[in-house]
């Protein structure tokens, strides 16, 4: 599919401004730890409004007429607000595949602002939520596959609340998979929840996709999850997203 004619093309001075999406936006960060090496390995970019507002008021302004702009402007703003706090790890950036009409002429903003804003493309990492209705499993493999041959690392965010099944990760093999929080809540206590985790880790070794449990709250969930295998964390146990801010790894609560 290409890009529709009648939509021009973002530039990276276009999504900062803010002009097509009628409002601002800011980002905050989260840090996902590598609990073997006890480091932070990357942080996740969540949208926020123009006054710290939550992602779900922005979400609020946001239909069919501007998602291409919204998705567009996370990208640019998020590697822009990265690179200004001295981001030198992984920078994890969520996208709305169905707001991708081209994957390749849609990444050249991207492409743009990291040049401008001298970051690293080898270190983005493009997450797919589960939230987002995926009706073509095929574009979505499109884009996953033009991402991974321009270096970019792949993700499924949310995994286990939406469309992504085993047979969604054989398929896409993404680079990381995130465990959704729901299925992480009590899992010490969840007979059911375990088995789905160690179903779906057991694939992901086979296929070399790195896991990662989103949402992590307590010791005893963290306790179940090392105990199986899984390195990767992210969580209000270890950190809450903060407002263009690099939570730094002496500030991180829980570490030993």
């Amino acid at each position: 599919m290409q890009f529709p004619a009648s939509i021009k093309q973002q530039t990276c001075s276009d999504c900062l401004s803010g002009q097509s999406l009628g409002f601002q936006i800011r980002m905050a960060f989260q840090p996902i730890i590598d609990w073997q090496s006890k480091t932070i390995i990357a942080y996740e970019a969540l949208v926020r409004g123009p006054e710290g507002q939550g992602a779900a008021w922005v979400f609020e302004h946001i239909n069919d007429s501007n998602k291409y702009y919204f998705d567009q402007a996370c990208r640019v703003k998020a590697i822009e607000t990265a690179a200004r706090l001295g981001c030198n790890t992984l920078l994890s950036i969520n996208f709305l595949p169905n707001a991708v009409y081209n994957p390749e002429t849609c990444i050249k903003a991207t492409i743009e602002a990291a040049d401008l804003y001298g970051f690293d493309l080898r270190k983005l990492v493009f997450e797919v939520t589960e939230g987002e209705q995926i009706p073509d499993k095929e574009h979505l493999n499109r884009i996953f596959r033009s991402y991974s041959k321009r270096g970019f690392y792949t993700a499924i965010d949310d995994y286990g609340s939406g469309f992504a099944k085993l047979d969604w990760l054989i398929e896409l093999k993404p680079d990381i998979l995130k465990l959704d929080m729901q299925l992480i809540r009590n899992i010490d206590q969840n007979a059911a929840k375990q088995s789905i985790v160690e179903k779906t880790l057991a694939q992901c070794l086979l296929q070399g996709t790195k896991v990662l449990a989103e949402g992590v709250e307590s010791k005893a969930e963290l306790d179940y999850l090392c105990a199986v295998g899984i390195r990767y964390f992210q969580g209000y146990y270890f950190a809450k997203p903060e407002l263009e801010n690099l939570v730094d790894i002496s500030q991180i609560s829980n570490l030993n």
